[in-house]
């Protein structure tokens, strides 16, 4: 027998989990359902008791997460009467926006940093007809500058800043619920803007208000050291990293982040490029998972806590099995630049099969 979940988007699959009515126009790419992968790998790393997962959210439509708000954000746009949409990226908000922009058939205003954009991002926007600009300053720069805009003009703001974004995020948290039968109990995440940590948070509170799971998980965030304005506790006016999706110095979420650490009982810490750089080599060879920096920086966060024992002796009440579940933001073509300085270029062979031979060792 055919799911016919396997066919539906996130608001036909959650519509009373969400904002919509019947007025809604359901602008829709069938955004969701990203695999829930067991690592076989990871859980062998943490010892027996542990089982780990991941969240592949590189298999939307557009590749990251990010769908995930935007087919509810600018559905109620629409509803709402909008001639057009404008955010600010690092990347994958403006590749989401021009895309469902592109098929609500509504104009897309994208305000990027200058030269701090990964080029399968850029791509995106530019083939979907948003109007693109780059600004000489950061991403938080240019975050203020669409918040005037919206506020004195006649343009939706379809940032995490937009509560619609958030309500569209939070589906992931359903899915994962969904697969595992009840919340996990550990939950591991990039964090740039502080969008997707708020919405998981809600979503799983809200599945336990409607009686779906019974427990929920600890929030754990990591950010990149050099972009770590909620774990240093201050405006980072430079940030830098090369996982382009989180170098934000002044998450717009900033205190809903905090929230769903210290409610969950969680934390949010930092991991460095290279701790990241590693986690996104050890998914590609592994796991056979294609991620962008970013999104390696949950796998980064959960071998650093396991090397500080953090789930043997700092965590306490856990029985039975404990499972772990750290989301993939984003797909590895969202920045191919990264990948090839990454990893040793083709060698180069003669046409010869005895040449052909002797390097595969045969």
């Amino acid at each position: 027998m055919i799911n016919p979940y396997n066919y539906w988007g996130v608001i036909a699959r959650y519509k009373k989990y969400l904002p919509i009515t019947n007025r809604t126009p359901i602008i829709t790419l069938n955004e969701g359902n990203t695999p829930l992968l067991y690592s076989e790998y990871l859980s062998n790393l943490l010892g027996k008791g542990f089982r780990v997962y991941l969240k592949y959210e590189g298999l939307n439509p557009t590749g990251s997460f990010k769908d995930r708000g935007m087919t509810v954000a600018i559905s109620k746009a629409l509803e709402e009467k909008a001639k057009a949409v404008i955010c600010a990226s690092t990347g994958n908000t403006s590749a989401s926006a021009s895309a469902y922009s592109a098929k609500a058939g509504i104009k897309c205003v994208v305000l990027i940093p200058e030269g701090a954009i990964a080029l399968g991002k850029l791509s995106q926007a530019l083939i979907h007809g948003a109007i693109v600009l780059a600004v000489r300053g950061n991403f938080d720069i240019a975050l203020n500058l669409v918040r005037e805009i919206s506020a004195k003009f006649p343009i939706t703001l379809v940032n995490s800043l937009n509560p619609y974004r958030i309500e569209g995020q939070k589906t992931a948290s359903f899915e994962i619920c969904d697969a595992l039968g009840d919340a996990p109990d550990f939950q591991i995440m990039p964090v740039g803007n502080a969008g997707n940590i708020t919405a998981y948070w809600k979503g799983y509170k809200e599945y336990k208000a409607f009686g779906k799971i019974k427990k929920l998980p600890r929030m754990l965030g990591f950010q990149a050291e050099g972009a770590a304005p909620i774990v240093k506790g201050h405006i980072i006016r430079n940030p830098q990293t090369i996982a382009t999706a989180i170098r934000i110095g002044n998450p717009a979420s900033w205190k809903q982040a905090e929230l769903a650490r210290d409610e969950s009982g969680g934390l949010i810490d930092t991991v460095s490029d290279k701790q990241i750089l590693d986690a996104y080599r050890l998914l590609a060879v592994k796991e056979g998972l294609f991620v962008e920096p970013a999104s390696a920086a949950s796998v980064a966060g959960l071998i650093k806590l396991k090397k500080i024992g953090y789930f043997g002796g700092k965590v306490q009440g856990l029985k039975g099995i404990t499972t772990i579940v750290c989301i993939l933001t984003g797909h590895g073509l969202k920045d191919p630049d990264r990948t090839i300085k990454t990893v040793k270029p083709p060698k180069i062979v003669q046409a010869d099969l005895k040449a052909i031979l002797k390097e595969i060792n045969l």
